[in-house]
């Protein structure tokens, strides 16, 4: 898995555990949908850390919390 895949995956973590849907934790992290859709579709290649600590604010977490999880410790770096 990719830093970008572990990314993903969590963010559709944090969608589930909220209940609630990528739009809307778009609109509580005070960022545009077109931000975490153009991510979750390739897009953009990878967030900037400012991107993942709005969405940590917007689902009432710290980017400790985001990355806490084992997945992140086995990435692959791939640029």
């Amino acid at each position: 898995m990719t830093i970008n895949d572990a990314i993903k995956k969590r963010i559709l973590e944090l969608v589930e555990e909220n209940k609630t849907n990528l739009t809307s934790l778009c609109l509580n992290s005070n960022l545009t949908p077109s931000t975490i859709f153009d991510f979750m579709y390739g897009k953009i290649k990878c967030p900037k850390v400012i991107t993942i600590k709005k969405i940590c604010a917007g689902a009432n977490i710290t980017l400790e919390q985001f990355f806490a999880r084992d997945y992140f410790n086995s990435t692959e770096d791939v640029y």
